[in-house]
């Protein structure tokens, strides 16, 4: 029966490969979501312990103390790992099969051509029993294990099996939430506070690896704070716990446990070139979900704050023009009329170091900070604006789905990126020389500047008349309120145009 689950999972094999640009060069790994189940004996239900209680059981100063407090862990965290049984039901067009008079003469009167047939693909995951309010029973696991299942079940170690549905799911965490009614108790994860976790503490990963159901593995704690790129597959809206403690495909939505049996986060991923444990096991930090296990019950998705900036990592040449060091942050290119930052006086250029008087790392790290603002709540913004330091107070509001906001993009303001020509931009893009000091970099679909016909590849000659001769100055003249309509005169493939740019 293992092996019929096994071949049938449509989730086996890896699912994602990361490539993860750094300044030193490329670093190639292979990024895995993890899933597997088998069957477990049926065992008395161990309902979970109190730190105190497990510490009296377990006799100190030989190593049948060590021994006996992992077998207090196992105890306690087993009943509360369920096995999810997940059923995606896909339509695909069948071809029918064409005769000889059909190819010279065309199909007969009837004939519709390919049919369409539903098939059932079987996954297989973890998750672990968080809440119990009267006879709903709340699981939290993956939303890759969960979250788009047309059927899904729920296994108890105890050998109990009930059909199960989802409540609420999050792609940019990786989180759903599923339920299922059960008139009788049954054990409960107790969840630790996940800030307190540090490098070196014992960890145990529980799950179903490989299709190994109920398996406890133990490790430590390789580092916290990890944070993936865009473009990984995995959640962006979260930071990750890492850890060594052997985690392979099944153990995705099962829990990491500590020295206590408390669930300090939920498996997610492996980075591996072969999709098997290498020892880069990573982990949701069960204080990201906290909060998301309360919107999935109260409203049926997590919600996230929403300043209503297109931003990214400062580039180095930019540093020297703008005068912001070498502090960490966030450097904002264009903002959305109307938005929070736009209404609280964020402008293009701005280049945001602190929030609420946290250091900003970089734009990951600012994008999942506002992520994580309260909604409506003031919040401070220190940042460098033309060479001065400024505090802005914004209202964080809640960040509209991502069709909304692409719909939006012709209040992206200016709708553009431009950059200082150096050597290597004049040599790639074969740009002649003394026409202008800055060239145009991206310009977003949809946005003034797109529409008012700006391209990528012009070099900005002068603004308003006016020549830019750097990032401050270009900056300057762009923000500058008094002026209602911008004109670039730019040089583009042996031609000089003249372009307005209107601000609504």
């Amino acid at each position: 029966m293992f092996f019929k689950k096994l071949f049938n999972s449509r989730k086996l094999l890896a699912v994602n490969i990361a490539v993860v640009t750094i300044t030193a060069g490329l670093l190639l790994t292979g990024v895995f979501h993890v899933f597997g189940s088998a069957k477990v004996p049926a065992s008395e239900i161990a309902y979970p312990q109190t730190e105190a209680a497990v510490s009296e059981a377990v006799p100190t100063g030989s190593i049948e103390a060590l021994q006996q407090t992992f077998r207090g862990v196992s105890q306690k965290v087993l009943p509360v790992v369920v096995e999810i049984d997940v059923v995606d039901v896909v339509k695909q067009q069948v071809p029918q099969f064409q005769s000889p008079f059909d190819f010279f003469f065309g199909p007969k009167e009837g004939n519709k051509g390919p049919q369409e047939r539903e098939f059932k693909l079987y996954g297989l995951g973890s998750g672990v029993i968080v809440r119990q309010t009267g006879d709903r029973v709340y699981v939290l696991t993956n939303n890759h294990v969960a979250g788009e299942a047309d059927e899904i079940s729920v296994k108890l170690q105890d050998g109990r099996q009930f059909t199960a549905k989802l409540v609420g799911r999050d792609e940019r965490r990786d989180l759903a939430l599923v339920e299922f009614q059960s008139k009788q108790p049954v054990p409960v994860a107790e969840l630790s506070d996940s800030d307190l976790v540090q490098v070196g503490d014992i960890v145990f990963a529980v799950g179903n690896p490989m299709g190994f159901e109920s398996t406890v593995t133990m490790g430590i704690v390789s580092a916290v704070g990890r944070r993936t790129e865009p473009g990984m597959g995995v959640g962006s809206f979260t930071d990750y716990i890492q850890t060594d403690a052997a985690i392979n495909q099944g153990n995705s939505g099962g829990p990491l446990v500590d020295i206590y049996g408390r669930v300090v986060g939920i498996n997610t991923w492996i980075s591996s070139p072969s999709g098997g444990n290498v020892g880069l096991g990573f982990t949701i930090p069960i204080n990201n979900a906290k909060t998301a296990i309360e919107d999935f019950i109260t409203k049926g998705k997590v919600e996230y704050g929403w300043l209503g900036v297109n931003m990214g990592d400062i580039p180095e040449d930019f540093r020297a023009d703008l005068t912001v060091g070498e502090r960490g942050g966030a450097f904002i290119y264009n903002v959305y009329q109307g938005s929070p930052a736009d209404k609280a006086g964020i402008l293009p250029g701005d280049f945001v170091y602190r929030i609420n008087g946290e250091p900003v790392e970089d734009s990951t790290h600012f994008l999942f900070t506002v992520a994580n603002l309260p909604f409506n709540k003031p919040a401070t913004f220190d940042l460098i604006r033309g060479g001065k330091d400024l505090s802005i107070t914004v209202r964080i509001e809640k960040r509209k789905d991502e069709k909304e906001l692409q719909n939006q993009s012709k209040m992206l303001w200016p709708g553009f990126s431009a950059v200082k020509i150096n050597d290597d931009i004049q040599r790639q893009l074969d740009l002649p020389k003394r026409m202008g000091e800055l060239v145009i970099a991206n310009v977003e679909e949809g946005s003034p500047a797109a529409v008012a016909g700006l391209r990528s590849g012009d070099i900005i000659m002068n603004i308003n008349g006016t020549q830019v001769k750097n990032l401050m100055g270009f900056y300057r003249t762009l923000n500058d309120q008094q002026k209602k309509e911008l004109v670039f005169r730019i040089f583009r493939q042996g031609s000089e145009l003249i372009i307005g740019l209107v601000r609504s």
